[in-house]
């Protein structure tokens, strides 16, 4: 097994990528190398979890979170840390340390479950942890060394909630997407072309207005 290589990482900052084809984040991650032998190459992994019990919430908020964790009464037991993302980079060669941009690319979609917790919050921050991971590559006077990140080497970071909101206006400008089976597609389709509407939105704008408002029987 390589040895591990003594290196710190910092998250410095994290900004939508304003030019990316999908959505996504940046993230800008200060690396320190602990030692004087210079870095020819770093690929730099991490996984990014969402730490929910570090941040209070509103009724609001505490609404739109009821399906990840039930009641408030319950949070205490189901607040608990989980995954929004891996992540990973290529870090050019430095000495001593460097900055680099690391992405991570974002889905809207909200079967997963962290766009469900990031659509739910409405000011404050997302409280993050970052668990780095990765190979470092060394010019030796025989040769390249490769050694590995120790696994322990981690960084807390409170993202504000209007980064993700730049983000998802910016990709999706008034709108979203709810991923649907081709049965209920169909069924809506039908819906809408039945009742002469031009778009889906009308077409479930109005099923749940008559849910909302059913037509009273008359005397």
């Amino acid at each position: 097994m390589s040895p591990a290589y003594a290196t710190t990482f910092a998250v410095l900052g994290m900004a939508p990528q304003p030019y990316a084809v999908t959505p996504t984040l940046s993230a800008r991650i200060g690396i320190a190398a602990i030692g004087d032998e210079p870095v020819h190459a770093l690929v730099l992994r991490a996984q990014v979890r969402i730490e929910p019990h570090r941040r209070p919430y509103t009724d609001e908020e505490g609404a739109g979170l009821t399906d990840l964790f039930g009641p408030r009464e319950r949070w205490r037991d189901t607040q608990r840390s989980f995954l929004w993302m891996h992540c990973a980079t290529t870090v050019p060669g430095f000495s001593g340390g460097a900055e680099v941009d690391l992405p991570l690319p974002c889905t809207y979609d909200f079967e997963v479950s962290a766009s469900k917790y990031l659509h739910a919050l409405r000011e404050g921050v997302v409280p993050l942890v970052f668990l780095f991971s990765g190979t470092v590559f060394i010019r030796g006077t025989s040769g390249f060394a490769v050694q590995q990140i120790p696994w322990d080497r981690e960084d807390r970071y409170a993202m504000p909630v209007s980064v993700w909101r730049d983000l998802v206006a910016a990709n999706f400008p008034d709108a979203g997407w709810l991923r649907l089976n081709h049965a209920t597609i169909a069924a809506l389709a039908a819906y809408k072309s039945g009742h002469g509407l031009l778009d889906f939105d009308s077409a479930i704008d109005r099923l749940l207005t008559d849910v909302s408002h059913p037509a009273q029987d008359s005397p």
